[in-house]
């Protein structure tokens, strides 16, 4: 059996990723939970950008994004994704891959909701990943959804979340002279127990 204590000390991977994370938002300066995020394309090319991770459920992670978007169609062409949340502060990472599905519509309305009224309007405006001729006339598409919605837009069917069933999830922590520690929990299928394996650095 794996001996972990101290940082790596948990049954749930969940929880202990939800532990490190509260962390990370006492320390942080920025956007604690900012995430890289690699998709690849129908050619394998791979792709990596920075997303915000909006929740840690139970069984996975969730972030929202424009459907139409690159990583959008990146991911429901694969159906799987990877990411890795790297704190400088408390250097600290977690790395995890798995397969992706959109998010419950409540749950994005939801979110969608709670967003400031600019982004949300923003989110009808922006073609994300589109080539934009100036950023006068994207103000003008914020403008014009304005007119047309109000303070109340709902969210469009092209945005929302997306969750990540991991089958693989790694926390590392930095060790002296490069000899980190690193703890890799894997499992087949979700709801299958979690293979605990400890890492060389």
């Amino acid at each position: 059996m794996t001996v972990r204590t101290g940082l790596f000390a948990g049954a749930c991977p969940f929880a202990l990723a939800r532990g490190w994370l509260a962390e990370a938002e006492k320390t942080e300066i920025n956007d604690p939970n900012a995430m890289a995020l690699s998709t690849v394309d129908a050619q394998g090319m791979p792709n990596a950008r920075v997303v915000l991770l909006k929740a840690i459920e139970d069984d996975g992670f969730v972030f929202y994004t424009n459907y139409n978007s690159a990583k959008g169609q990146e991911v429901e062409q694969a159906q799987k994704a990877a990411f890795v949340i790297h704190w400088k502060s408390l250097r600290r990472q977690i790395r995890v891959r798995g397969k992706v599905t959109r998010h419950n519509k409540a749950a994005s309305d939801a979110y969608f909701q709670s967003r400031g009224l600019q982004s949300r309007l923003g989110a009808w405006a922006s073609q994300q990943s589109k080539p934009l001729a100036s950023r006068e006339s994207l103000m003008r598409e914020v403008e014009r959804f304005a007119d047309l919605y109000g303070d109340s837009p709902p969210r469009p069917d092209h945005w929302g979340g997306y969750h990540i069933t991991p089958d693989e999830i790694e926390f590392w922590a930095d060790g002296t002279a490069r000899l980190h520690d690193r703890f890799k929990w894997t499992r087949k299928l979700a709801g299958d127990p979690w293979l605990i394996t400890r890492l060389n650095p």
